[in-house]
């Protein structure tokens, strides 16, 4: 590909989704689904230009900068534009395959997440500005993976801090049953969010202003700096709790299970997608990259730390009642497998933890998914108000079912080969501590797949609850109106209709409306029945979201390589400076 093509289409990535947030905004009212329609249309373009970019090149162009260095350290497109000359500072952007498949994944997710609110928007808020809002993240999650400028990257780092706020703050919280009226937790799981990120971010300001001033360069295309060993440790132990924050690493990670308890299902793939990738990317790109002696020191302490998050996390899996809450702890112990191959210094463990983030956005926001549809039908997340779902909702169980044994690394499925490899990345680091740590991510993954199944055991097994006794599947629900129709003409024909089910037989709104004009989009209910009781199990528009991450659950498990094509050069470049 012509590298002025490649590089503009870097810009255009970025460019298109921020205007278009402000498009959606900005839209009428009264044309709210006009508006989120729009939106998923936007949404829709990054994809299509992030593709192909595989085939870039940064060799030539008016676009692009080359450094004095060696060719194979360019990234396969590049933008290299004057930002703030007086301080040295330029606009680069550039993506490699280290940062290719998070670009591709964060474009994916938003258009679906987009074209999920097409058909539901949760209650809130008008259903434009949430789009609107999750263009705006995708823009700094993006950048972020783009950026070649460490102030640049501190910047696109921060852009998202606002909008997920927004998101939990004004979308989040329980859309029905006694607690739908109080706000007060969802706000206070933002607040809780918002606190633990400017936390990081301080850090993360103050460790790349070591890193500028020491180095007299921004630029991640002349590292590795020549910095000594002191200031490198100082930087790369800032850089490190940042984005343990992001990732987020026990003990930093409690902010995770209530902001995505509390958030909205769109709120929450996103987070748990691609966001918390933002923390392991940064650990990668700027930590190893920018201070790989500092990399070189403190890789025990990372080992120590995934593992820990691997074992704490999963054990809490184990006691939990709620499922999003579960499933949010389980990002905990999975990402501590990304951290593990990160901290193992070794090609394996950069791969497998590349691998282990693209699995986990897949799969978790899969999960995500259907935790979202489970509790928009049963009006419940509470484990043991749910049981019996696959006899109910089979193809739902089934298909939860599916995510589940595929994040508890079944062979053949996209969650093995990351934590799989992570654990022999330990083994060939050799020496006791780190033969102890793969043999404790291994105990690890054994209690991964406990609390999995103990999830299925009692969401989809055993005798239906009352929760969702009222599901019925897609095909029964014509013998459900058919014995709806007799019922209601048993009555007398003067007999008032019960208040809120409408004067006759036919399709009324459903639980979970929003604001701002999008009532008419709305689950559909048949009036006379229970409200859980709707026709589309499930619905064409949650097929349509959830088949393509089914699809790259199956491709992945048997083609890894999707992923780690041309990962080789990037990553050897990356630890020949980071070696022990």
């Amino acid at each position: 590909m012509n590298p002025d093509v490649s590089a503009a289409l870097l810009v255009a990535a970025l460019a298109v989704p921020a205007l278009g947030a402000l498009a959606v905004a900005l839209m009428p009212a009264a044309r709210d689904r006009q508006a989120r329609v729009l939106g998923t249309v936007i949404a829709a373009v990054p994809l299509i230009l992030t593709v192909p970019l595989r085939w870039g090149s940064a060799e030539s162009g008016w676009f692009a900068y080359r450094p004095p260095t060696a060719p194979s350290l360019l990234p396969w497109a590049l933008v290299d534009l004057p930002w703030v000359p007086a301080l040295g500072l330029r606009f680069q952007l550039g993506v490699d395959a280290i940062s290719y498949p998070l670009v591709v994944l964060t474009a994916l997710l938003t258009l679906l997440c987009c074209g999920y609110t097409v058909w539901r928007v949760p209650p809130g808020g008008p259903g434009r500005l949430l789009t609107a809002l999750l263009l705006v993240i995708e823009v700094g999650i993006l950048g972020t993976f783009l950026a070649f400028d460490l102030i640049l990257f501190f910047v696109f780092f921060e852009v998202v801090l606002l909008p997920m706020y927004a998101v939990i703050a004004v979308w989040g919280g329980a859309h029905y049953g006694p607690d739908s009226a109080d706000r007060a937790p969802q706000r206070a799981a933002a607040r809780k969010f918002a606190l633990y990120t400017l936390f990081g971010s301080v850090l993360l300001l103050v460790g790349v202003l070591v890193v500028v001033t020491s180095a007299g360069t921004s630029s991640l295309l002349d590292a590795p700096f020549r910095l000594d060993r002191s200031t490198q440790v100082f930087a790369f132990t800032l850089l490190a709790i940042a984005f343990a924050v992001k990732s987020p690493l026990w003990p930093l990670h409690t902010w995770l299970p209530d902001a995505h308890t509390q958030a909205p299902t769109v709120g929450s793939v996103i987070l748990a997608g691609v966001l918390l990738k933002m923390g392991t990317y940064g650990l990668v790109r700027v930590g190893l990259g920018a201070t790989p002696e500092g990399a070189q020191a403190a890789s025990g302490v990372l080992g120590v730390l995934a593992v820990a998050a691997i074992l704490i996390g999963s054990l809490v899996c184990l006691a939990q009642t709620e499922l999003k809450r579960l499933i949010a702890y389980s990002s905990v112990g999975h990402m501590g497998f990304v951290l593990l191959g990160v901290a193992t210094l070794t090609a394996t463990g950069i791969q497998a933890a590349l691998l282990g983030n693209i699995a986990h956005g897949v799969l978790t926001g899969l999960l995500f998914f259907l935790a979202g549809a489970v509790k928009d039908r049963a009006h419940t997340g509470h484990l043991d108000e749910l049981g019996g779902l696959r006899e109910n909702a089979p193809r739902l169980a089934g298909l939860l079912g599916f995510a589940a044994i595929a994040s508890l690394g079944l062979p053949g499925l996209a969650g093995f080969w990351g934590e799989a490899f992570a654990v022999v990345a330990a083994v060939q680091r050799d020496g006791g501590l780190w033969i102890t740590l793969a043999v404790l991510s291994a105990i690890g993954g054994a209690l991964t797949a406990a609390y999995l199944l103990r999830l299925l055991r009692r969401v989809t097994h055993g005798p239906a609850a009352p929760a969702v006794s009222l599901l019925v599947p897609s095909w029964s629900v014509a013998g459900a109106l058919s014995a709806a129709v007799a019922a209601r003409s048993a009555e007398p024909t003067d007999a008032a209709p019960a208040a809120g089910t409408g004067a006759g037989l036919g399709v009324a709104s459903g639980g979970g409306g929003s604001s701002g004009g999008s009532g008419d989009e709305e689950v559909p209910v048949v009036a006379g029945l229970p409200e859980r009781l709707a026709p589309g199990w499930p619905t064409a528009a949650e097929l349509l979201a959830w088949s393509p991450l089914v699809i790259l659950a199956l491709v992945l498990g048997v083609y890894p390589a999707l992923v780690l094509s041309g990962t080789d050069v990037p990553i050897g470049n990356l630890l020949e400076a980071v070696r022990p």
